[in-house]
C-alpha cells in the first residue's frame, strides 16, 4: 500500500484522487476476500492453504517434502529445536498453514493420540 501512495505522490501523477482510488480498491478487495474466507470454507482452503502431513510414523514423506520445498536437513534442524534427535521419535509432523512445523512425538508428549483431521492432505 505504501508503494501506491509513493507512486501517486512522487511520480508524474500528482493527484491525490488516483492514490486514494488505488488504496480504496485494494482495501475493498481485502474486505471482500476476508468476507469470502469467512463465508465459504473452500475459499479459505485456496487462499490460506491446508495443513500437510510431512512425517508419519517416523518416516518422512519425501515426495511431499519435495513438493513443499523442504529439505530433510531443514526439517531435522526444526525438530532438533524442539528437542527431537531422530526421525523415529516423530509420530507425526505437520506443516501448518503459517509455515511452521508441528511435531507429535511417540514418547507421549503433547501429541500423544493426536487425531487425524479431515482436510489434512
Amino acid at each position: 500500500m505504501g508503494d501506491l501512495f509513493q507512486q501517486g505522490v512522487t511520480q508524474q501523477d500528482y493527484s491525490v484522487t488516483s492514490a486514494v482510488l488505488a488504496v480504496g480498491v485494494f482495501a475493498l478487495l481485502t474486505l471482500a476476500l476476508a468476507w469470502a474466507n469467512a463465508r465459504f470454507p473452500r475459499v479459505r482452503g485456496v487462499t490460506h492453504g491446508v495443513p500437510v502431513i510431512i512425517v508419519r510414523g517416523g518416516i518422512p514423506d519425501l515426495q511431499r517434502l519435495r513438493t513443499e520445498r523442504i529439505s530433510l536437513d531443514d526439517l531435522m534442524a526444526d525438530a532438533r529445536q524442539k528437542g527431537i534427535r531422530r526421525f523415529d521419535e516423530i509420530e507425526l509432523a505437520v506443516l501448518e498453514t503459517n509455515g511452521r512445523v508441528s511435531f507429535f512425538t511417540r514418547a507421549g508428549g503433547a501429541g500423544e493420540g493426536a487425531p487425524e483431521q479431515p482436510g489434512i492432505a
